[in-house]
């Protein structure tokens, strides 16, 4: 009895350390998993780590310095930084000559409307089957494609007084003397032309993807049904590119409002021609003003978040079921 008692203990001792390696052998594999659980929701965040470094870096922490830059009076060159609360701000909105430019972004904006007009009227006709069509698509978008300095000198030698537009008219019997660039209504007018000739394809190409977006169902359902061209357009291509259209608004009407290098390339400003971007940069490099400069911006900026928050709240964004 006693030696049986003896080997059974004898084999529980034996046993006691198998069953702790096979506990640790068991801990390995879980660790991997949890390690491996950890690894996977990481992943995403070592992908965005770098282009959140940028974004901060060269997006958010320049905002910020602007910022704090508007409530003091720095020349951008001396380390002498002098708060004087929201001065600058009371001299943009008080001095005439500060704000008037703002009047200079209506031509632009009328100009964004015609161009948003000739962008969807282009798209929709190219939409459907029409000889030479990637030609026509071709020549709209190529202007956007130029780099916006050789726009500038190329209008600049169009508008001289003996230029092109000039030599063009001539040939119809209209030759004038008129200097285009000479008078702020003609001036900002003609840049505002150019304009419209640059910034068409970018919305024409817009247009026409969200167009060729819509199922071609709907259109051999309206076909027919008997629906004209104007029906098609009305009741399918409207309704469908809202969106699209919502967008083009927002950035005419930010564009309007943040237009530089066309008028700088071809006026510097000059014949009531500065925009408030010019205007802005003159500020700060011309006239050593960093601090109104930076005012500046930031009411531009604040307007430009205005507008866009007035239109996502008046034409919000709704899913377009067609079908």
């Amino acid at each position: 009895m006693t030696q049986t008692t003896e080997v059974a203990s004898v084999k529980t001792h034996r046993a006691a350390p198998s069953r702790r390696k096979t506990t640790q052998s068991g801990a390995g594999p879980q660790g991997r998993r949890t390690w491996g659980q950890l690894l996977r929701r990481a992943t995403p965040w070592l992908f965005l780590a770098a282009p959140l470094v940028l974004l901060i870096t060269f997006t958010y922490v320049p905002v910020g310095n602007m910022i704090y830059y508007s409530f003091t009076d720095w020349d951008g060159i001396s380390p002498d930084r002098n708060f004087t609360g929201v001065d600058n701000y009371v001299q943009i909105f008080t001095r005439p000559e500060l704000f008037r430019v703002f009047f200079v972004s209506f031509y632009y904006l009328a100009a964004s409307g015609v161009q948003i007009v000739i962008a969807l009227y282009f798209a929709t006709v190219l939409s459907f089957d029409l000889r030479f069509r990637n030609l026509f698509k071709g020549l709209l978008f190529f202007p956007y494609l130029i780099n916006g300095v050789a726009i500038g000198f190329v209008f600049l030698y169009f508008f001289q007084d003996g230029g092109t537009l000039d030599s063009v008219l001539s040939w119809f019997g209209s030759g004038t003397d008129h200097a285009w660039l000479g008078d702020p209504a003609s001036a900002n007018t003609s840049l505002a032309g150019v304009s419209v000739w640059r910034f068409t394809g970018l919305n024409f190409v817009l247009f026409l993807g969200a167009i060729q977006s819509i199922p071609g169902e709907l259109y051999e359902a309206a076909q027919l049904d008997g629906a004209t061209r104007w029906q098609q357009f009305r009741h399918i291509i409207a309704p469908s590119i809202r969106p699209v259209l919502s967008l083009s608004i927002i950035l005419a009407i930010s564009g309007s409002l943040a237009v530089f290098e066309i008028p700088w390339i071809m006026t510097s400003g000059a014949t009531g021609t500065s925009t408030f971007v010019i205007q802005t940069v003159k500020l700060a490099f011309q006239f050593n003003k960093t601090g109104l400069a930076s005012a500046a911006a930031v009411v531009l900026l604040l307007i430009i978040l205005l507008i866009t928050w007035i239109q996502r709240r008046l034409v919000p964004d709704e899913k377009v079921d067609l079908v």
